[in-house]
C-alpha cells in the first residue's frame, strides 16, 4: 500500500486561464492552437499528444473506451484508423456515435469531443496506410483485432507468414482496415484553475456555426 492514499492525491492547477476573449468563436482553431501548445510544451518523446480516449457504445448501451491516436482533424471530423471488425468497429457499426477525450496534464488542459461517426473513403484510408512503417502495415495485416488468439507465438507466426508472403513487395491494405471520422457536434475545453474553479467552455454546432457557453466546473 502506498504511503500516499489515493484520496490524498491532488494538485493545484495554476498555469493558465481560459477566457472567452481569447478562445474565439471557432473551436477547431482553438483546438489547433491548444494541440500545438501541448506539443511544444511536451515533457518528452514518451508523451503522444495525439493520444485520445475513444468511447463507443453498442446498440443496447454497453459502453467501452480505449486510447487511440488522432491522425487528422477539421470541422468535418477527428480521424483515426482501426480494424472494422474490432470491438470498437462493431460498436460503431451498430451505433455510429462516439466521444473523444484529450488530456494534456503538462499544460493542465482537457478537450472533449462528441458526435456522429462515419467511415473515411477507402482511397483516403489507403493513402494513409501507405505512409505507415512496414512493420505497422504487417501488424495490421496479421492481426484480427479483438479476436481470441492462442498465444503470443501464434501471433508472431502470423506476422512472419505475412512478411514472407509479401517479401520485396508492398503490403496491401487489409480489406477490413480503414478510418473513421468523428464529426464534432460538441467540443468542450477545460483549463485547470486553482481551488477547482476550473474554466470550461463548450461549443455546440448550430446551423450556421457554433454556440459557445461557459459551464460551471
Amino acid at each position: 500500500m502506498s504511503d500516499h492514499p489515493i484520496h490524498a492525491l491532488r494538485r493545484s492547477y495554476e498555469s493558465a486561464a481560459l477566457r472567452e476573449s481569447e478562445a474565439g468563436d471557432d473551436p477547431i482553431a482553438l483546438f489547433d492552437h491548444w494541440f500545438k501548445e501541448a506539443a511544444q510544451a511536451s515533457p518528452g518523446e514518451w508523451l503522444e499528444v495525439n493520444a485520445m480516449t475513444l468511447a463507443t457504445a453498442s446498440a443496447d448501451g454497453e459502453v467501452t473506451a480505449r486510447v487511440v491516436l488522432l491522425k487528422g482533424f477539421s470541422a468535418d471530423g477527428f480521424c483515426f484508423y482501426t480494424n472494422y471488425k474490432s470491438h470498437k468497429g462493431q460498436q460503431l457499426a451498430a451505433n455510429p456515435q462516439a466521444a473523444l477525450v484529450f488530456f494534456w496534464p503538462h499544460v493542465e488542459r482537457q478537450v472533449r469531443v462528441s458526435g456522429p461517426v462515419r467511415r473515411l473513403a477507402r482511397e483516403d484510408a489507403a493513402a494513409y496506410f501507405a505512409t505507415r512503417p512496414r512493420a505497422s502495415q504487417l501488424g495490421a495485416a496479421a492481426s484480427d483485432q479483438s479476436s481470441v488468439i492462442a498465444s503470443r507465438e501464434a501471433l508472431a507466426e502470423r506476422f512472419r507468414e505475412v512478411d514472407s508472403r509479401h517479401a520485396g513487395k508492398e503490403i496491401p491494405m487489409p480489406p477490413d482496415w480503414g478510418g473513421y471520422a468523428v464529426r464534432p457536434q460538441a467540443i468542450e475545453f477545460w483549463q485547470g484553475r486553482p481551488g477547482r474553479l476550473h474554466d470550461r467552455l463548450r461549443y455546440v454546432r448550430t446551423a450556421d456555426g457554433w454556440d459557445r457557453t461557459r459551464l460551471c466546473p
